[in-house]
């Protein structure tokens, strides 16, 4: 591609805004650019931001709506006029770099779309080389619900209703046009669907567990990698096994509903300045199946979505608030030194499953007439992670003997789990075995631990 001298190991910024009260366009690009983002990705081709990046060195990426694939794909006079409209009217003096062709395509049930899709990207990569643009990457990004398979990673596949139609033409173009793989990847979703069998130190990149692919034996210290390399694996199964990848979106919710656990600002801060950590490093690390590989990547997102529809996470993945205001501190360079373990802002409460909030002292123990084998799987897991079950060993103040004796140990093992973990947004859960209790089901000597709610 030309434009060699530009950087693309940096981390950019997708500029959510759905929301009321955002700061206008100019206060943005001030926002993004005191966070250092070398680049930014806009849903949409806002004519007020692409002029507000004019004369910046910040790389933008614009989208083509999900509602226009159809109409570019059927008309190459109707993708030039597009392209002339959207990219013409700001191009060069606004670095526009990538052109993204609809936003998660076949996560919708519409085959046309799916069938326009590539022919689309085509004739928009044809109208930019009749103008003699060739720095500008076309593509268009995908959410992990292509894949058929993603663990171990060597298994990667695609869905087999989208592989011939869709996948190999794509995969064609993004060869012939030397782009990249646009791929969602958000390492919250399959921990907080599993968090029993997903240590969150996987999720949020910390590098101190270690798991082996042994159909390859490549080592994975993370949930990302693994993710990342199952794509590589499905695109070298369909004979494209050198296709660049950029992360089009990543990230991690810093608050959410009472039974979204794991959604705060604690765990959003580790991830997400571990991620910048990762990508940003010189000389590249890459994945294991591609060490010293360039990712470019995008964080989700510059603003907490106030005006988002769904679970309360939808609303709070942001950098800033609403205002414009931090979340946390973040310097999206990589250049900055490693932040105070406070996290330099406050780090709220999280929230917990709790219907009516009491004042006072609660506790968190296992429910009645539930699946003694998940009970078992959950107490294991709870021990595991707190190492405050001691007290449950033979011979201590909080062991009973007997066949009976699991639904209090479990009850033990998830206060002191709660306890420990709820400041950091844990929830008294326990994939619905578990429920919050005023009632103190201490015993004797055994002394169950609390919170204060």
């Amino acid at each position: 591609m030309t434009g060699h001298t530009e950087s693309w190991s940096e981390v950019g910024i997708n500029y959510g805004t759905i929301g009321n009260n955002l700061p206008s366009p100019h206060e943005s690009i001030k926002h993004i650019r005191s966070m250092k983002a070398s680049r930014v990705k806009l849903y949409d081709c806002n004519p007020e931001i692409l002029k507000e990046l004019s004369g910046t060195r910040i790389q933008v990426s614009i989208m083509v709506r999900n509602n226009e694939i159809s109409s570019i794909a059927s008309s190459q006079t109707i993708a030039d006029q597009w392209v002339k409209t959207n990219v013409l009217a700001y191009y060069p003096k606004t670095l526009i770099r990538i052109i993204l062709v609809g936003n998660e395509v076949l996560s919708y049930n519409d085959q046309k779309m799916w069938c326009d899709l590539v022919p689309a990207m085509r004739k928009i990569q044809h109208s930019l080389r009749a103008h003699n643009i060739t720095n500008i990457k076309v593509g268009t990004p995908f959410a992990m619900d292509i894949m058929h398979s993603t663990f171990p990673p060597s298994s990667g596949t695609f869905r087999s209703d989208i592989t011939a139609t869709v996948m190999l033409p794509l995969l064609k173009f993004l060869k012939g046009t030397h782009s990249f793989f646009f791929i969602d990847v958000y390492p919250y979703f399959p921990w907080s669907a599993n968090p029993n069998n997903i240590h969150i130190d996987q999720a949020l990149l910390k590098g101190t567990f270690h798991y082996t692919d042994h159909v390859n034996g490549l080592i994975y210290t993370n949930l990302l990698d693994q993710m990342l390399d199952s794509v590589i694996f499905a695109m070298t199964k369909l004979g494209y096994p050198d296709i660049r990848l950029s992360i089009a979106e990543t990230g991690w919710p810093t608050a959410g509903d009472a039974n979204q656990q794991g959604a705060n600002v604690h765990f959003a801060a580790t991830y997400n300045r571990n991620l910048v950590k990762k990508i940003a490093a010189k000389p590249a690390i890459g994945t294991p199946a591609r060490p010293g590989m360039v990712i470019p990547t995008f964080i989700f997102a510059l603003y907490n979505e106030n005006q988002k529809s769904g679970p309360g996470t939808e609303r709070n993945w942001g950098l800033l608030h609403a205002d414009g205001t931090p979340v946390y501190n973040i310097d999206l360079s990589g250049n900055q030194a490693a932040f105070s373990s406070d996290f330099v802002l406050p780090v709220p409460v999280g929230n917990h499953n709790v219907t009516h909030r009491h004042r006072g002292e609660a506790w968190c123990v296992a429910k009645a007439e539930v699946d003694l084998n998940a009970l078992h799987l959950a107490l294991s897991f709870a021990c595991g992670l707190c190492e405050t079950c001691g007290a449950l060993a033979p011979g201590r103040e909080c062991h009973v003997p007997g066949s009976n004796s699991l639904t209090l140990h479990a009850s033990f093992a998830f206060s002191s789990y709660f306890a420990k973990f709820h400041n950091l947004g844990a929830t008294c859960d326990f994939n619905g075995l578990a429920t919050l209790t005023t009632n103190n089901p201490s015993h004797g000597s055994c002394m169950f631990p609390s919170v204060t709610l």
